[in-house]
Formats: C-alpha cells, structure tokens, sequence
C-alpha cells in the first residue's frame, strides 16, 4: 500500500503546486538532462565515429541511464528506510510529485491562450515556444493554438498516464526511470545527422515505454469527453481511424482521441529547425481552431488524469489486497 500513498500523495502535491521554480537546479529531470549530457560527450569520445560505433554508444547510454537511474534511487529509497521511514516516504512521495505535470501542462497551455486573447501574436508565440520543438516564428493564431493544442494531448501520455502508470506499478524509482528514457528522447531522440544512429536505441526504448501508456491515454480522454460534454463517439472514431498516422507508434494515439473530441483538425505540416515535414493531418475539420479549445483541451487532461488516477490506484489496490 506504500507505493499507492506514495502515488496519491505525489499527485495531490502536483495538483496543488505544480513544479515550482526554486526546485528546479534540483528536479529529477535536469539532472537526467546533465547526466546524459555528460554520458553522450564521454560515450561518443570512447567510441569509433562509425554508425556502428554511435549505435552501440547510444544503446551503452540507453542501458547506463535507465537501469542507473532504477539502482540508484532504489539504494536511496532503502538506505533512507533503514534510517528513518518516515523520511524515506516522504522522498518517494517528492519523486512521485515530480514525476508529474498535470497541473504545468495546463499552466503552460493556458499561457498560450491568455496571450492569444490580450497580448498578441507574438507574444503568443513566444508561450508557445515554450512548450514545443516545433519553429514557432511563423506561426498565425490558428497555428499557435493548434501547437498548444497538440501539446497538451500528447503530454497528457508523457507527462501524466505514462509517470503515473509506471509509478503505481513500480513506485517512484520506476516512474523515474520513465523519466529517464523520455528525457533521453527529447535530448537525443532526432533523425538528423548527429543524433539518426546515437539516439536510435533511445527512441525505440522510448516508442517501448510509451507503447501501453499512449493508448490507455488515449481511451481515458475518449471517457473524459464523455464526462465533460465533449463528443465522445467522433473521438472513439477518430482514435479509431487516425491513431496510426504519425511516424511514432505512439504520438498520434491522444493527439487523434482530442481531435476527434473537440471536432479540429490536428497536427499536419510543420518546421523543425527549419525544415518542413508534411505531417499528415489528423482529425476531421468541422471547424476552425479558436483560442478557447485550449482551455477545452485543459479540461480533457484534468479530468482524464483524475481517471487515471482513479483506474490505475484501484488496480493497485485490487492488487494489494488480493
């Protein structure tokens, strides 16, 4: 029962405070980031500049951080419960806290919305290029609402289901390693010239993680439209028709659940570093995209994290007591 104590308490503390700035020189995540950082210099300096070479110094990377990341903190977690108990919740509980951003997903998305309502468009995109990897510079209106609308289904998996999932399986050393392999990922997870051999190993161990997560994702936003007045049936049918169009195997799973919820056309052409890729689109356009869709799509992550929570800790549960 500890892990679930654990996972609602660190859920409760998420939901209340967010992540707060003061404690970000110390968040799990930057110094995952540092770490692999550090790794990839040493790594690629230990091993011939071959595609081979980067592909087994990417796959070392892969193995070093996430089985690292599970030792270490389980060492923690134990040797603080050899000393004080109490002490050593209360860390699980701070790891499963940060592990989360259900409360930042919205705080951020909902930045893009207020500047896009009263300070402008270019104030608009400057919120948004806070919380994508897509160029920014070009965006209209109907693009930054978009982008911020993409951004909160697809982290609804990364940053809420897929932490949450693995925490109340594993507790927070578990979610943690998550962590490690999606921040591994967004660091070296590209198909450009430096990082299409490095960080091959990396973003299929990332498709792996996320494979389960990204569709109970997607199934708990078709339940939170129908729970929040949206239309559930063009979601389930959406899901249905257009969860397979994106590159990834997981990507579009809750991009194409929101679409098909709030009736808009999703992803489709875009620039990363200057280059366009013609993504497919996914959704039906029924209507333009207007600034309020993004506090629409807010309600859909809240209400579907709470039902998460509610699914996955009475798993949890079920299998403590049974």
């Amino acid at each position: 029962m500890r892990i679930l104590y654990a996972a609602l308490c660190g859920f409760a503390l998420d939901l209340l405070l967010g992540d707060p700035a003061w404690l970000t020189p110390v968040h799990p995540v930057v110094l995952m980031g540092r770490a692999i950082t550090a790794l990839e210099k040493l790594l690629r300096a230990l091993f011939p500049k071959t595609d081979r070479g980067e592909e087994a110094a990417g796959a070392l990377m892969a193995l070093l951080m996430s089985a690292g990341t599970f030792i270490l903190c389980k060492l923690i977690v134990k040797l603080l419960n050899g000393l004080y108990p109490p002490l050593s919740f209360a860390l699980e509980v701070i790891w499963c806290w940060q592990a989360l951003a259900v409360r930042d997903l919205k705080v951020e998305a909902m930045r893009v919305q207020k500047a896009l309502e009263t300070e402008g468009l270019e104030a608009a995109r400057k919120a948004v290029s806070r919380i994508v990897g897509r160029d920014t510079e070009a965006l209209d209106e109907k693009g930054v609402a978009r982008a911020a609308v993409e951004t909160v289904a697809e982290n609804f998996s990364d940053g809420v289901i897929a932490p949450l999932a693995y925490m109340l399986l594993g507790g927070a050393p578990l979610a943690l390693v998550y962590k490690a392999i999606n921040t591994m990922d967004s660091m070296v997870g590209y198909k450009n010239a430096r990082y299409l051999h490095f960080g091959r190993l990396p973003a299929k161990l990332d498709d792996a993680a996320n494979y389960l997560p990204s569709r109970l994702a997607a199934l708990l936003l078709i339940a939170a439209a129908r729970l929040t007045g949206e239309d559930a049936a063009s979601a389930w049918r959406i899901w249905r028709r257009d969860r397979r169009k994106h590159a990834s195997p997981n990507s579009a799973q809750c991009e194409a659940a929101m679409a098909g919820a709030l009736g808009l056309r999703l992803c489709g052409p875009a620039s990363y570093f200057g280059v366009k890729h013609d993504k497919p689109w996914i959704g039906d356009r029924r209507r333009e995209i207007v600034p309020g869709d993004i506090s629409r799509a807010c309600r859909l992550e809240y209400t579907g994290a709470l039902l998460g929570l509610a699914v996955l800790g009475m798993v949890r549960f079920l299998g403590c007591i049974l």
